[in-house]
């Protein structure tokens, strides 16, 4: 009877070992067939050519049309950065990192798989238009924006100028939707602008300047080295850098600008990609002109990826106070790898981190102050300063631009008021405590 009680025991245990052990072998070789390039390779010819001779209207098609639909495919199913990009859209990059293009001037990103305006660019028909970050676009041109893609998201919004493309939009902190007929015009950026907009840059009260970075394009840190250059001329003592709604661009050039604020060999970001080995760093080169420059930092939830790359820099190393809003948190690297018949990929390669090893991504920089602002106030403040036509609005509408405070702004100007006044004095008591008793009464 015990005999027989371990023999069921031990088959029991072998049919158990032998089931688990099938089950593990076919995972395995499960496994192996999803990595094996050759056979899912022939998995992707033979749909290729299937449809190539049977699909109803397969005569209209070339082998170009099926590759480039399943390299689109294929990139979309990554993360909403990266995309293949055939060659007028390759084209249309080139053009946006070189500061001019065709368009309404908008910068837009899926967020929860909703098409959202990451942030308008000043003076252009978007901005004027009161069109604010945050906004969901529903339509473009009457067609629904659920499950679009960036590219063709872009591809739809841009054309040539004069054309007019009309926009549903959704504003989700008051749930009101409208539609914004828009014509599209030459987008040319000044991506460094002044308080009006200008590239005059007048120093304002106490010595204090102000200067918007709107972008990084390809010439952001030399249009700001110019810049300061204009207010130190005047006497500058502490700055404003404004980099609200900025939603990014070049990490070259988010580099070169928080550097002329830092002394040599700095460290401003390290991005790391899947391999760890392959981690970069970007220092400082040197060329800091405004390493003791008192300095503040606006950001709101329209800054995005450069952007958060130098308020997070400049926070981290304690060179700046960053007042506003949580910013947007793009945080990815999309590396732009050129093909041979003038298409390229946008691939997201790497993760940027802030000096302290922050990560970015879908976290954002919390400002050191923070200042909200209401949707009432931010939408009057952008209607102002893209240069909206006011008499459009209603009347309630139009006393509110006209008196619409910026109160981050104003935060940043009361703070750096403090810090020289504090910095002009400090000599002077230093100066006192060194005096010797004699000269203490000779002043009296």
């Amino acid at each position: 009877m015990k005999r027989r009680f371990v023999y069921s025991v031990l088959l029991t245990v072998l049919a158990l070992n032998l089931f688990f052990g099938a089950q593990g072998y076919l995972r395995s070789a499960e496994a192996a067939d999803k990595n094996d390039v050759y056979t899912n390779l022939r998995m992707f010819s033979l749909v290729l050519e299937r449809v190539r001779q049977d699909y109803v209207d397969g005569a209209s098609l070339t082998y170009q049309d099926l590759i480039y639909g399943a390299l689109k495919g294929m990139l979309n199913t990554l993360d909403p950065h990266s995309e293949f990009l055939e060659p007028p859209k390759y084209d249309d990059l080139k053009k946006d990192t070189e500061g001019f293009f065709g368009g309404i001037g908008i910068q837009v990103g899926l967020r929860e798989d909703q098409l959202t305006v990451i942030a308008p660019i000043d003076d252009t028909p978007a901005s004027r238009a009161g069109i604010l970050s945050g906004d969901r676009i529903l339509k473009i041109e009457g067609r629904s924006t659920e499950k679009i893609s960036l590219p063709d998201a872009v591809k739809r919004l841009r054309g040539e100028p004069g054309t007019e493309v009309t926009l549903t939009i959704l504003r989700p902190s008051t749930g009101a939707v409208k539609d914004h007929r828009l014509k599209r015009e030459n987008i040319k950026v000044d991506t460094v602008r002044d308080l009006e907009g200008k590239r005059e840059f007048p120093l304002g009260e106490d010595r204090i300047g102000y200067v918007r970075v709107n972008q990084f394009g390809e010439q952001t840190a030399t249009e700001l080295a110019q810049a300061l250059k204009k207010l130190v001329n005047q006497g500058l003592q502490g700055l404003v850098l404004d980099l609200r709604d900025n939603p990014g661009g070049l990490l070259d050039q988010a580099a070169k600008v928080a550097e002329q604020f830092l002394p040599p060999r700095t460290l401003v970001v390290s991005t790391e990609s899947r391999n760890p080995s392959e981690k970069h760093e970007y220092r400082s080169t040197g060329r800091g002109a405004h390493v003791e420059l008192p300095l503040v930092v606006l950001v709101n939830g329209g800054s995005a990826s450069a952007s958060e790359i130098v308020a997070g820099c400049l926070q981290d190393l304690k060179r700046a106070v960053i007042i506003g809003e949580q910013t947007f948190g793009k945080g990815s690297v999309q590396s732009i790898i050129p093909l041979q018949d003038g298409a390229a990929l946008r691939l997201t390669t790497a993760k940027y981190y802030t000096p302290s090893h922050r990560a970015i991504h879908e976290k954002g920089i919390n400002p050191d102050i923070v200042v909200p602002m209401s949707i009432e106030e931010t939408e009057a403040l952008y209607f102002r300063r893209a240069g909206g036509n006011i008499e459009s609005l209603d009347p309630e509408r139009q006393e509110r631009v006209r008196h619409a405070r910026d109160l981050q702004l104003e935060r940043a100007l009361d703070l750096l008021k403090g810090i020289t006044l504090y910095t002009q004095r400090r000599p002077a008591t230093a100066q006192t405590a060194r005096l010797e008793p004699t000269d203490k009464v000779a002043t009296k």
